[in-house]
């Protein structure tokens, strides 16, 4: 992989995001990582700047109720991640001192911190050259160096193999941009790619993969529409935008089926997103 290219096109076409500015905090970098992830940095980027605007350390946000975090949260999905977030906060206080530690297993940790989260605020914010892998990089790195079309599955090795080919934090952030801009899953744009030259699947006569494969990368695909996970986000919307408890009946308009309606409803229960009252009424976690 011709790597200077790489660094030279990511020097031109680098997006302007919020959290890439210099003096952004560790913490600030957690953030924007934790809400990344499965959610377009478009919807991230305003979300980002209220956040930090309005708890700007571990320590501001370890004090703010359930409630307020999950309605700050707003739409950005997967709510249970802004509650990981809130006790990863608490954490840093608690056993940090209030400051983000630049130790990955010491990131590894924390709540609601993964493999790939703790590598990016050790690599982005402290500037250590480990490896970190998202969608974007494997999907880059399959073609690239190995000439797959469609991105790999995530291995035990990937780690190793990428960390041969980059050489540092911005390096790493330029494969992310490739493969959010140019290398894109579906419809990669090579004739602007900087590292075509050098890119295995070009060099193997841009290979598509078989039906077969379409139909395995297919089916890995999350849908959204009509699943319990829209019925959640649909639940939720009420629960935000109420300043009291709400009756049930304010929840059953938000989704004819009964059955997937009731199963989303206590599914939210369970993962401490809402609770229900002695007397039947509903509100967000205080």
């Amino acid at each position: 992989m011709d790597t200077a290219a790489l660094l030279t096109w990511f020097d031109l076409h680098e997006r302007p995001l919020p959290w890439r500015k210099k003096n952004t905090s560790a913490w600030g970098i957690l953030i924007s990582e934790v809400m990344s992830q499965q959610t377009p940095v478009s919807r991230v980027a305003p979300q980002w700047q209220e956040w930090i605007e309005r708890w700007p350390t571990p320590a501001d946000f370890a004090k703010a109720s359930k409630a307020e975090v999950l309605r700050a949260w707003g739409k950005l999905g997967y709510p249970r991640r802004a509650l990981r977030l809130h006790e990863c906060a608490q954490a840093i206080v608690d056993k940090h001192g209030g400051e983000v530690p630049d130790n990955v297993d010491e990131l590894l940790a924390l709540p609601g911190i993964g493999a790939y989260t703790a590598r990016a605020v050790a690599c982005f914010h402290f500037g250590q050259n480990v490896p970190v892998v998202d969608t974007n990089v494997r999907r880059v790195y399959g073609r690239a160096v190995t000439g797959q079309f469609l991105q790999p599955q995530p291995s035990t090795k990937e780690l190793a193999k990428v960390a041969e080919v980059t050489t540092g934090p911005r390096c790493s952030a330029a494969l992310m941009e490739l493969g959010a801009l140019v290398c894109t899953a579906k419809s990669p744009k090579c004739a602007e790619c900087p590292i075509a030259h050098s890119c295995q699947w070009q060099q193997l006569g841009c290979p598509q993969p078989s039906e077969e494969e379409l139909a395995k990368a297919k089916k890995r695909v999350q849908k959204f529409t009509g699943t319990d996970r829209q019925v959640r986000g649909l639940l939720m919307d009420v629960l935000r935008a109420a300043d009291a408890p709400v009756e049930k009946s304010q929840l059953d308009v938000v989704w004819p089926d009964a059955a997937q309606r009731s199963r989303a409803l206590f599914s939210l229960i369970d993962d401490g997103l809402a609770v229900q009252t002695p007397t039947g009424t509903f509100h967000l976690p205080r």
